[in-house]
């Protein structure tokens, strides 16, 4: 992994989610950062250099979507994977058809996670 490789931002508020998917984007061989909600990851600066969002559908504060929102207001089109512990198929077609790469169901499985990635990317 090297500063060429592409920066996997994750956002979401479970500290064990932000511990361990950071873990599995290195062994993947991405750089990765995470943040425990929108508005820490866009204090971060990172928006700009981030090369894919991967973000918790609820947050307190400032949503997933309402991130995701928030930098198309503002020109930055980041390619978005949401996770989400609720299965709504409504809230899932949602999210895709707002320009969601994917959106997978937590927990998902390191394939399911690597070929939203490779879409993404």
């Amino acid at each position: 992994m090297n500063e060429l490789s592409p920066l996997i931002s994750v956002v979401d508020d479970d500290e064990s989610v932000r511990e361990s998917l950071p873990d599995l984007l290195k062994e993947f061989g991405y750089r990765a950062e995470a943040f425990s909600s929108s508005e820490d990851f866009l204090a971060s600066g990172h928006a700009t250099t981030t090369n894919c969002l991967i973000l918790d559908v609820a947050m307190p504060g400032m949503s997933g979507p309402d991130l995701q929102l928030e930098l198309l207001r503002h020109n930055q089109s980041v390619p978005v994977i949401f996770i989400t512990a609720l299965r709504d198929e409504s809230v899932r077609r949602r999210l895709l058809s707002g320009g969601a790469v994917d959106c997978l169901y937590k927990p998902f499985s390191d394939e399911e996670l690597q070929r939203a990635l490779d879409k993404a990317l």
